[in-house]
């Protein structure tokens, strides 16, 4: 085609030096099936009359040779370049499908018995996303309801339970030796042993403030001796419980630290009235009920010892703040069983996202919580830290929020700088793998600078020379200044407001620039860059959205045990948590699922965006309920809040 319209330019040139003009119409027709998408072009050329007459004709023939050769070749090039990243991804594509994980066969794909797989899964979310977190805050809230929230949790996971059951017996063995069928076993019987833990701890308090009613006829009203472990959340002294509302401090407990003047002693008549309606109100309630009060009694009388009862109590704490973490890890197993990812030496890149991503995940929640006052009896909702006695000594010394963060960052760098080569091949050092221990040098670093920062001898030690020039200048100023001047010369020596607040920005720094360096890391796959390149820019945003919270701090610390609630943290809540969820996903097998269901990065990124909206705002909810629960009981123990 090229040489015809050469061919034809050369005799227009000749006829050209005759003086005779006529218009050169070329029609150019270039079609491939290969990329039939990327080019029809018909063009003529009738311009070429009016070039000026005063053209030397050989000028004119290489002019038109170089526009013939610029459209011959323009249909290859284009034909190149858009196909060269089409075969790039085809090559990577094939190289993925051509593995035989990827060959094998998956639930999420098996045609039969659907419907048994799919209500296995939607009870199983249902109970571990809305039952379980509801029965959790309700226990921690003290609330009448907690046990029933319980069992209804039992419930709706008995019946995923039994139809994951009929599921695994009626299809066949897809995915040999995976982790989620035992997983399962063991975290329902923790689920189990919590419950039987707290119906214990409900009987013996329920025992126990029956037996102080009738013993005590102390100066306190009925409702009082009734309710003892109603007791403020910052004052151990009183209720045994109290570690269990370790982190959910909020206006209940400012308010409650306050010492209230006790009422006058009731009459005998009032005694016995009130006495009487405890009773009713015994028998209506659950523990009240003659058959399950016999039935724990007969179970409790072997296990009366008192440190039998503090161990039970204790180990249903430590359940409560451990059980929400096994069910993610159940429910994010069957999500991997389900979608046949992560089989063989997948798994490596697979744990390392799916714990890391995790991480950040309900790193995301405990943000949010933050902000809504969890913790507030450690200073870590950006409030002032209350002191002994309105709190406990053993709460009075937990480390700031900042240094557990720089801890927890320091730890994974120091123990992920020995694992990052366990997964090369043939030992040989790779530029990725070369990044990836960069990473965990800059999160040991960062860990520990932030660790040192929040020291309170280091801080002593830091101002050591400014201590030294105050002694100095007190002593100078006692013969130097009057009374008036030295009054206003020590004010100049107090510590700045600023000092009493933890500003810290390493753990928001190192996550920025861990999202900055996997954002611009290499990928297989434009899947896999972009949406690396989107978690990367979401933790960068929980970065700057924490400079704005340190700076609103910096600028008017916190004068009050009420959480400020700074809006800048929600945007940081939120950008963790979906960050985390987008890490989560980013993983090699993960990315092959999404490209080979025709799925790309922003339909994943929309997604998460959703989901992460609808889990921040379930937390609000429960939270809500946790704080209605706990008025409730306030009100029903005569001490309603004000």
């Amino acid at each position: 085609m090229t040489l015809e319209l050469l061919r034809g330019v050369l005799q227009n040139s000749k006829k050209s030096r005759a003086r005779v003009h006529r218009p050169l119409t070329c029609n150019l027709t270039s079609s491939s099936r290969s990329t039939s998408t990327f080019w029809h072009s018909e063009l003529t050329f009738t311009h070429l009359e009016h070039f000026p007459k005063r053209l030397m004709p050989l000028r004119g023939a290489t002019i038109h040779a170089s526009i013939a050769l610029l459209l011959g070749v323009l249909p290859y090039v284009a034909a190149h370049g858009g196909g060269g990243e089409e075969m790039d991804m085809g090559d990577h594509m094939a190289e993925l499908a051509a593995q035989p994980e990827h060959k094998a066969l998956n639930y999420f794909r098996h045609p039969g018995h659907w419907n048994w797989h799919l209500a296995h899964t939607v009870l199983m979310v249902v109970s571990w996303v809305i039952c379980m977190p509801l029965a959790i805050f309700l226990s921690v809230a003290r609330s009448r309801w907690h046990l029933l929230s319980q069992l209804l949790f039992h419930v709706v996971n008995g019946l995923g339970l039994f139809a994951g059951l009929v599921y695994n017996r009626s299809t066949p063995d897809l995915y040999v030796n995976n982790a989620h069928h035992p997983l399962g076993w063991v975290i329902v019987a923790f689920t189990i042993f919590w419950t039987m833990s707290s119906l214990y701890t409900a009987h013996e308090e329920h025992a126990q403030s029956g037996r102080s009613s009738i013993k005590r006829p102390g100066p306190l009203p009925i409702h009082e001796a009734l309710q003892l472990e109603l007791q403020s959340p910052y004052n151990d002294e009183f209720s045994p419980r109290d570690s269990r509302d370790s982190g959910f401090g909020s206006r209940q407990n400012s308010t409650d630290s306050v010492y209230q003047k006790p009422e006058e002693p009731p009459s005998d008549q009032e005694f016995d009235d009130e006495k009487l309606d405890d009773r009713d109100s015994e028998q209506r309630a659950f523990l009240g009920s003659q058959r399950v009060k016999r039935f724990l009694t007969e179970g409790a009388q072997r296990f009366s010892s008192g440190r039998i009862a503090s161990a039970v109590r204790i180990t249903q704490i430590f359940l409560e703040k451990i059980i929400l973490l096994l069910g993610f890890a159940g429910l994010t197993s069957g999500f991997i069983v389900s979608g046949g990812l992560f089989r063989h030496k997948q798994i490596f890149s697979g744990l390392a996202h799916y714990i890391k991503g995790g991480i950040f995940f309900w790193y995301g929640l405990l943000t949010l919580g933050r902000w809504m006052g969890a913790f507030a009896e450690f200073g870590w909702a950006w409030n002032v830290r209350p002191q002994p006695p309105l709190v406990s000594k053993w709460k009075s010394i937990i480390p700031s929020a900042e240094f557990t963060e720089s801890f927890v960052i320091w730890l994974y760098g120091a123990t992920n700088v020995f694992l990052e080569h366990l997964n090369t091949k043939d030992g040989v050092w790779t530029a990725s793998d070369i990044e990836h221990l960069s990473i965990t040098i800059l999160f040991f670093g960062g860990g520990l600078l932030g660790m040192l920062i929040e020291c309170g001898w280091v801080r002593d030690l830091m101002n050591t020379s400014v201590l030294d020039q105050k002694s100095r200048d007190v002593a100078w100023s006692r013969f130097t200044l009057s009374h008036a001047e030295r009054e206003t010369e020590g004010q100049h020596w107090e510590e700045p407001q600023s000092h009493r607040t933890s500003l810290n920005p390493m753990p928001a720094l190192t996550i920025m620039l861990l999202g900055m360096m996997m954002g611009s890391h290499h990928q297989n796959s434009m899947v896999s860059t972009m949406m690396h390149a989107q978690w990367g820019g979401l933790f960068s945003a929980f970065a700057i959205a924490r400079g704005v919270t340190y700076i609103t701090m910096y600028l008017k610390p916190p004068t009050s045990h009420f959480p400020p609630r700074p809006p800048s943290e929600i945007v940081a809540a939120f950008c963790l948590t979906s960050g985390g969820l987008m890490f989560m996903n980013s993983a090699a097998d993960c990315v092959w699922a999404i490209e080979s269901n025709g799925l790309d990065a922003m339909t994943i990124f929309t997604l998460t965006m959703g989901l992460s909206g609808i889990i921040l705002a379930w937390e609000v909810v429960l939270f809500a309920m946790k704080g209605w629960a706990m008025r409730r009981e306030r009100a029903a123990a005569g001490r309603p809040l004000a």
